[in-house]
């Protein structure tokens, strides 16, 4: 399976959510396409616990406001998530994007959706090349189309759409290392 542009076969579309900030806009745009879209909370990247329950909390409301189908993965896999990324540090991005496109994928394929994406293709701070290509590489073992949308240039719409709804709004990627990255220059 390639990433594709086009309609899914049955119309739905499963959207990986990192948070509610980035899901407003991509929701919408995807709406707008004809999808029938239901998103998916699994985020074992973010850390420390209570930031990805803040996130979870945000999600949950803009998933209520916005009447969309929210799965919430249960349990909280940090521990595969670092066993992924610890000693590849310089290539965390990459671990984590597999580990979180291959959990919606195989969520998407097995409750019959006809495609998945996820909404880090709003974010203008996220690598778009390796999104893509592991999005079609994940697509290809799961059986699963992968629709890439660079959806960037809408970044500051979804934050202005979410402005007013009182949501939880992180300073961060999300990973441990992302967290340093920000504050550990203000110190």
């Amino acid at each position: 399976m390639k990433s594709s542009y086009f309609h899914t076969q049955n119309g739905t579309i499963l959207l990986h959510s990192c948070c509610a900030h980035c899901a407003a806009y991509t929701v919408d745009y995807l709406r707008q396409q004809g999808y029938e879209v239901s998103a998916l909370w699994y985020n074992p990247n973010i850390h420390p616990y209570m930031e990805h329950q803040y996130r979870l909390e945000a999600m949950q409301s803009l998933a209520q406001q916005m009447n969309l189908p929210l799965i919430v993965t249960e349990g909280y896999d940090i521990i595969d998530y670092f066993r992924q990324v610890v000693g590849h540090e310089s290539q965390r991005c990459q671990y984590c994007f597999k580990l979180r496109l291959s959990k919606t994928a195989e969520i998407a394929h097995q409750m019959g959706f006809g495609a998945f994406t996820t909404t880090l293709l709003i974010s203008p701070h996220q690598k778009h090349d390796l999104l893509r290509e592991i999005g079609d590489e994940v697509a290809g073992e799961k059986g699963i189309d992968f629709l890439y949308a660079d959806l960037r240039k809408r970044y500051s719409d979804s934050r202005r759409m979410t402005m007013g709804l009182n949501l939880y709004r992180q300073q961060y990627c999300g990973c441990v290392y992302s967290e340093w990255e920000r504050y550990a220059n203000q110190v």
